[in-house]
């Protein structure tokens, strides 16, 4: 375990695996997303063309949650066997169980050629592509933080949530590129299919690259000293580590928050509130997304420098007058949706606290179902409640949404910094590996 704990300089070895692991990523969250850019498209497509339109949408965009609802219980099941048989394995086959259904979504045959069996069968894949998920965004971040010294698993966790954010990205720059080259009759007659086949390939292709991946050196050493949780994995988390897990899943809370409605929701809101064009809102979306990419970086780097606690008390406050900005601004002036959704974005890197939190919380024979676990069912609740409660907000103020967010960024620091004091609480247990700086 001597990599991962001493102070030592990035080599060679892990530029390869933050890159490998990062555009993973990338592509895995890219074909879960790229669904949505397409919904419309895919419930005709899909459903009886008799079919009321209402019950169309809201069967096409069940099949989207269904991809939420089947995270949990992947990442349990994916982290379970990776806490016992190795990180790789689950890291790889993560982004088979999402790349293979991807590609086979794309070659489907609606229900014009097979019936009520084209929704079933695209409700299978969005399942499997739910379970995979589940299991690649805590795998990742388990995986790069355990392969770098531990003064660059800031760095580590930043590159990889980048990567995450990047796919998102990727999703909204190919939904662009299609409507912008074919017309909506050759998009509903086949180009919608054009992003699933392309992610599934690329997916497949990041897959084999993984295999150039070695697995972690705190595995190994566990591996080695033969100190493999013999137990379930889950049954410790929640016997031993349930503060750590409350402190996980806060913070997730306010990563979904940040997500949901700076980057997800925003588009739909300013065209609401502001009868904004949708082009326009995409493109502030893509800004913002940018902004959050990069951020995520320079946020992972901060953090090996000055600590955890500096940098959310820090970032913490300037997120959430960026996002204050990018409402107020908007309806003061619509030219200003752009720059400020890019500012917003730059703020919104703060999320990459959230697995530099949970990595540390965890001690390493159990890291990767505490975090999985902690992650994926915070995720799937707040995920849930997060445009509900943005909607019924939204009808008694116009900033209800941004008051949402900063409220659940307030709780996540708030639990930072209870997490900062863990020596004394015994958050994670006497065998966790590090305190927090």
């Amino acid at each position: 375990m001597a990599d991962a704990v001493s102070s030592r300089p990035l080599t060679r070895g892990d530029a390869k695996t933050l890159a490998l692991a990062s555009l993973g990523g990338a592509l895995e969250f890219y074909d879960f997303i790229i669904y949505v850019f397409f919904a419309v498209v895919i419930g005709r497509l899909f459903f009886p063309p008799d079919m009321p339109e209402w019950l169309e949408q809201l069967q096409t965009f069940g099949i989207f949650a269904a991809g939420y609802l089947a995270r949990p219980l992947g990442g349990v099941i994916l982290a379970h066997f990776g806490d016992k048989t190795g990180r790789k394995r689950m890291f790889t086959l993560s982004i088979f169980m999402m790349a293979l259904p991807t590609l086979i979504i794309g070659i489907l045959p609606t229900y014009e050629s097979i019936g009520y069996l084209a929704p079933l069968l695209l409700l299978v894949m969005r399942v499997f592509q739910g379970a995979a998920i589940g299991g690649e965004a805590p795998g990742a971040w388990v995986f790069v933080s355990e392969h770098v010294p531990q003064n660059r698993i800031g760095l580590a966790c930043g590159l990889l949530t980048g990567g995450l954010t990047g796919g998102i990205l990727l999703g909204s720059l190919m939904a662009t590129l299609i409507n912008y080259v074919y017309s909506p009759t050759e998009i509903h007659d086949f180009a919608w299919r054009i992003p699933f086949i392309v992610g599934g390939v690329f997916g497949l292709v990041a897959m084999y690259l993984r295999r150039w991946l070695h697995e972690t050196p705190v595995f190994e050493a566990m591996r080695a000293r033969k100190t493999l949780v013999a137990d379930m994995p889950l049954k410790q988390v929640l016997s031993g580590y349930r503060p750590a897990v409350v402190v996980s899943m806060l913070v997730t809370w306010m990563l979904t928050a940040i997500v949901v409605v700076i980057i997800l929701m925003t588009p739909t809101l300013m065209q609401r509130l502001h009868g904004l064009a949708p082009l326009i809102t995409l493109y502030a979306s893509i800004a913002a997304t940018l902004g959050i990419t990069l951020s995520a970086f320079t946020i992972g780097a901060l953090i090996d420098r000055f600590g955890l606690l500096r940098v959310t008390l820090a970032g913490g406050p300037f997120f959430v007058v960026t996002a204050y900005a990018l409402f107020i601004g908007t309806a003061a002036d619509t030219a200003y949706l752009i720059p400020l959704s890019a500012l917003a974005g730059i703020g919104a890197g703060l999320i990459n606290v959230v697995p530099y939190t949970m990595v540390k919380a965890f001690p390493d024979y159990v890291r990767f179902t505490g975090v999985s676990f902690s992650y994926n069912v915070a995720y799937a609740i707040f995920g849930g409640l997060t445009p509900i409660a943005v909607q019924l907000l939204l009808v008694a103020d116009g900033l209800g949404p941004v008051h949402y967010v900063a409220g659940a960024t307030v709780i996540g620091i708030g639990a930072i910094v209870v997490y900062s004091l863990r020596p004394s609480l015994g958050l994670a247990g006497k065998v966790a590996q590090s305190p927090v700086r």
